[in-house]
């Protein structure tokens, strides 16, 4: 018997395949924070701990090149079997040795999917580099160091240096840039004074903060340095304790980076290795958590300097062990340990396990962490490990790769170019410049035909091709004596070294001291040689005993001036020093802080006219070498008194510079004399360019505030502009002043507007006021704090 089926007639549709739905951290449809809880919940601990750390391929631990102790504290990772666990960063893939563009970013491109595709999330790792004058990789653009950014007075334009330097970055797939360095400068016999950007905070912060917008705009996440007080050190020693009290590092240290985060957007800080009052930062809970996020309401990545975490133990003497270095900075704020596992990893590992720290530290860090990655696209189920520059490329043909990757650009050489012919500063001139067609120029000094005379310490070229000799240097870098040549095509160049930067021969002297008789003019180039750790006289742990210039070049200085023939001082260094008879004596005064690859030809431009030089001192020039700290911003009891036989004043005051016009300042009217303390200001005044040239006068205001209930500085920055007119040209600007500018940490810790008289000082430096208005704020004592104006601002009407 054959049963009876029933037979379905209905036309069966076939089924297209579907795509897997993406686990939900990999959703980019989702909520953020909903993606990233998911993600934490689904990790192991060791997962967890993988994420907050970085990995340094390549790095030796040989000796300490790049960064302090590297040699005792860098490790041999393995790898294979650290990566099926995850990696939180990946530490200078561009940085560690030179490599071509190209090929740098393909091997990056491949170990990105191999870090990806080893771990159960897919997630691959953050790549960090170091950008402080420019990308720091082979072949790409040498700017001018930040001291120089600092000279140009010119925010806009760091602005947009840093969006050239983050394109460039990002081409080849870096994410993060540790810059900019915010620390302001107190002592100048320090090493990394070259890295700063002035010795005034609202310099530093308006700087500092336009070049964090600048990165930013690129997709890189900017990273401030160094949170906090680390230029404050005892001595200007590198990593010396820091003797600090909190007024001053609230109204001096802090608001460059409450500036940086409340305008620039930054989305991460690094710790310092600084101790103030015995209580290191990346230890320092209320610094890193109490006022950074529940203060300020920052929400990005804390991460450690290299090897901070455990200098904790090694050098602070502040813990135990490795776990106990790890726990103490995670507790503290520390989300992500650089540049290589030290302490956060099989020891941290180890005491999460016995319950020496909770799991919900790692998880709070880790939230801030892959929260960032998620914001870069790093956790997308379509992310796209190949970088710009490598789109379309046939990346199996290595060789057909090399050098099609450009980042020195002709746009970045017109960004260089314009930074360091706007930071060169003319400190003294009795009219020998510009120079009118000298027949004989005698070129004398270690920088006149040294091509590394322009780098800083943390362009590529001194922090790591010095350890590759036998590799080419990568880009152009023009000696003065070659720019000269070329600006001066009619004159006969006589050039002699006459000694060394740091050396003790005085051999040369008598050939310089002829070629100098047998000249129109002497162009005398001294300066700096930029390096690490005591191999350079300026630069990261190349602190200086004085601001005596460094070996005899003080003493070749006096042999020249002594000749009688007009003299040109040059300086290309990375700090100011004081220059003895010269600051009376020399001819002409021409300060230049490290100017990048296109300085010399810059440099080259104001000594014939071509350039009116504009720069402004971010730092004072001191008047005798063994007088620190000499910055203006200081109380009356620093100045000169008859109670002391030392005079700290400057040779040449914060701000200073000459150009080869002449501006008059006139016609002061002040809107309202009397606000109260949440009011503000309103000025107007004629600035004219008096000469027969076209030049640019930079507009400084100063607020002097004569009784407080603190002791003030005498005066300090609270606005600027540069101000651009042709000859016989006059511009009517106006000032605003809010009244919070005036504010201070007053006696109770809080930052306060207290009523009573003030000076508003428009000026041409700190020593050179020009007009002077007097004005009063009324009412009560206001409370202030982060969210207050922060900018006096100045405009044409």
């Amino acid at each position: 018997m054959t049963a009876n089926v029933a037979v379905e007639t209905t036309p069966v549709t076939p089924t297209t395949p579907t795509t897997p739905t993406p686990p939900v951290w990999q959703d980019s449809g989702q909520d953020l924070d909903t993606r990233v809880t998911a993600l934490i919940e689904a990790m192991t601990v060791e997962e967890k701990i993988a994420q907050l750390v970085g990995v340094w391929v390549g790095a030796s631990n040989e000796g300490g090149e790049v960064a302090p102790h590297q040699h005792d504290m860098e490790e041999a990772v393995d790898l294979d079997a650290l990566l099926p666990s995850g990696l939180g960063q990946l530490t200078r893939p561009f940085g560690t040795a030179p490599v071509d563009p190209a090929l740098g970013a393909l091997s990056l491109l491949r170990t990105q999917q191999r870090i990806a595709a080893a771990n159960r999330f897919g997630i691959p790792a953050l790549a960090h580099e170091e950008c402080l004058a420019g990308f720091a990789a082979w072949r790409a653009t040498a700017y001018p160091v930040p001291l120089s950014w600092g000279a140009t007075f010119d925010p806009g334009l760091i602005r947009e240096m840093a969006a050239a330097i983050g394109r460039d970055m990002a081409s080849v797939g870096i994410h993060q840039g540790l810059a900019p360095v915010l620390d302001v400068v107190r002592d100048a016999r320090w090493g990394r004074v070259e890295e700063t950007i002035g010795e005034d905070p609202y310099l530093v912060g308006t700087v500092a903060t336009a070049y964090v917008q600048g990165l930013e705009s690129a997709g890189i996440v900017a990273t401030l340095k160094h949170f906090v007080g680390y230029s404050a050190s005892r001595a200007g020693r590198n990593l010396a304790p820091v003797s600090l009290g909190p007024r001053e590092r609230a109204d001096v240290l802090l608001p460059p980076f409450e500036m940086a985060l409340r305008e620039g957007g930054a989305r991460s800080v690094m710790s310092a290795y600084t101790d103030i009052d015995g209580i290191p930062s990346a230890a320092d809970e209320e610094l890193l958590t109490g006022l950074l996020r529940d203060t300020w309401g920052f929400t990005g990545t804390v991460v450690a300097d290299y090897f901070g975490i455990a200098f904790l133990k090694t050098l602070h003497g502040a813990v135990g062990d490795w776990a106990e270095a790890a726990g103490t900075a995670l507790r503290a704020g520390v989300d992500v340990e650089l540049p290589s596992i030290k302490t956060f990893g099989e020891p941290l590992r180890a005491a999460v396990a016995e319950g020496r720290f909770p799991e919900e530290l790692l998880d709070r860090a880790l939230r801030r962490v892959l929260t960032q990655k998620g914001e870069l696209g790093l956790l997308d189920a379509d992310w796209d490990p190949v970088p710009p520059a490598l789109a379309g490329a046939a990346l199996d043909d290595t060789e057909a790769l090399r050098g099609t990757v450009d980042l020195d650009s002709s746009e970045n050489h017109r960004l260089a170019a314009e930074i360091a012919d706007r930071a060169v500063v003319l400190l003294g001139n009795n009219g020998v410049l510009p120079l009118s067609a000298p027949r004989r120029i005698a070129l004398i000094g270690p920088q006149a035909d040294q091509p590394n005379a322009v780098l800083g310490c943390y362009s590529f070229p001194a922090h790591v091709g010095v350890h590759h000799p036998d590799t080419p240097v990568g880009i152009e870098l023009p000696t003065l004596r070659e720019a000269l040549v070329r600006e001066f095509p009619n004159a006969e160049i006589v050039t002699v070294r006459g000694t060394d930067v740091d050396g003790e021969d005085t051999s040369g002297f008598t050939a310089a001291v002829r070629a100098a008789r047998e000249a129109d003019v002497v162009v005398l180039a001294l300066g700096d040689r930029a390096g690490l750790f005591g191999r350079g006289t300026s630069g990261e742990g190349c602190d200086a005993e004085s601001l005596a210039l460094p070996g005899v070049q003080q003493a070749l200085l006096d042999r020249l001036l002594d000749v009688g023939t007009p003299l040109v001082l040059t300086l290309l260094a990375g700090r100011p020093y004081a220059l003895g008879r010269a600051t009376t004596e020399a001819d002409a005064l021409v300060q230049s802080f490290f100017p990048g690859e296109e300085g010399t030809a810059a440099i080259a431009r104001v000594l014939s006219g071509r350039t009116n030089p504009s720069g402004r001192l971010p730092v004072s020039v001191p008047a005798g070498p063994g007088v620190q700290p000499s910055t203006y911003l200081a109380a009356k009891l620093a100045q000169a008194s008859e109670v002391s036989a030392i005079d700290p004043g400057p040779a040449f005051a914060f701000g200073h510079g000459l150009s080869y016009t002449n501006f008059a300042w006139s016609d002061l009217a002040v809107e309202n004399e009397e606000t109260g303390t949440d009011g503000e200001f309103r000025l107007s005044f004629t600035v004219r360019n008096t000469g027969d040239r076209e030049g640019t006068e930079v507009v400084q205001l100063y607020l002097h505030d004569p009784v407080a209930s603190v002791v003030q500085p005498v005066q300090r920055l609270i606005g600027y502009a540069r101000v651009p007119l042709a000859p016989g040209e006059s511009r009517r600007l106006t000032a605003l002043v809010p009244a919070d500018v005036a504010s201070f940490t007053g006696r109770d810790g809080h930052r306060v507007v207290e009523p009573g008289e003030l000076e508003l000082r428009l000026s041409a430096s700190s020593a050179d006021a020009r007009l002077t208005a007097t004005v009063h704020l009324t009412g009560e004592p206001r409370r202030v704090d982060h969210t207050r104006r922060l900018h006096a601002e100045i405009a044409p009407e």
